[in-house]
């Protein structure tokens, strides 16, 4: 079966960043991580809502790219790897003997810094998972195909070439493929870490315009040490900061806000390129 098509609903998002009634789909409470004796967050408490774009930032090492591990529980794949608080999802405990862990990763995309296509064709790079979560029937897969190529925009680019590489693409293809891949599931959220860091600034460009024509329609988290685009981008932004050796929330609000009107010195400091 194709993946529900959501391009009718705006989300709560209105052009010139404004909000109507916004609604935290995930809920981050008292979240602490461990690796064995050493504390990696300590205390996030963070409300990212329904429909929005929220900018991760901070300096290197704080603990952005370890709390979107907890929020899709790659975190249980890390020998010694402890996380104690809450994380809701649409009001459900992810850490809940109720949680399935793998429909939980169906609902939340992943994509990384680097491109990380399989070294398959471009078309099995889609067809792959969708087999694996039980969508066998071919011309189901096909559509989904064509239709998450044609939302990254990928669909003129790659139709003659779906049996060749993935990895003959360009860096910017490939990373618009793994995102297409991420989307085949019709994911509720897309965790993003840095999916623009590896390419060159042509590229850069239209996989940070793809990330902002799919406002609304998903929940995305990004983690991006590139400040201007967080402020192009995002709806809003949660500050990290290390404490020691560990990561703590700052501060979060609105993009525009915090980028203008921080509310801690830190947030200033690190804005204004004098921390960090």
């Amino acid at each position: 079966m194709a993946p529900e098509d959501n391009t009718a609903d705006p989300g709560p998002v209105q052009k010139g960043g404004k909000y109507n009634d916004l609604h935290p789909l995930i809920q981050v409470e008292n979240l602490f991580l461990r690796y064995g004796s050493r504390t990696v967050l300590k205390n996030i408490s963070l409300d990212i809502h329904r429909g929005c774009i929220t900018a991760l930032i901070g300096p290197s090492g704080c603990g952005k790219t370890s709390f979107l591990s907890c929020i899709n529980r790659l975190s249980d794949l890390i020998p010694g790897c402890r996380v104690s608080g809450r994380i809701l999802i649409g009001g459900s405990d992810i850490h809940g003997p109720a949680c399935n862990v793998q429909a939980l990763r169906r609902r939340i995309g992943m994509v990384f810094q680097k491109p990380t296509p399989f070294p398959l064709s471009v078309r099995r790079n889609i067809e792959l998972p969708l087999r694996e979560h039980g969508i066998t029937q071919g011309t189901d897969i096909d559509a989904i195909i064509e239709l998450v190529l044609r939302e990254v925009g990928l669909w003129e680019e790659v139709r003659d070439r779906l049996h060749s590489s993935a990895l003959s693409l360009s860096g910017g293809q490939q990373q618009r493929l793994c995102i297409a891949r991420a989307l085949a599931l019709n994911p509720e959220i897309l965790l993003m870490d840095e999916p623009c860091s590896a390419l060159d600034p042509i590229a850069s460009g239209v996989v940070e315009d793809l990330i902002t024509r799919l406002r609304g329609r998903y929940t995305i988290v990004i983690v991006t040490h590139n400040l201007a685009q967080a402020r192009r981008i995002a709806d809003l932004a949660a500050f990290f900061w290390i404490d020691g050796d560990a990561g703590h929330l700052v501060e979060s609000g609105d993009c525009r806000q915090i980028f203008a009107s921080p509310a801690h010195e830190l947030t200033a400091a690190y804005i204004n390129g004098a921390r960090g």
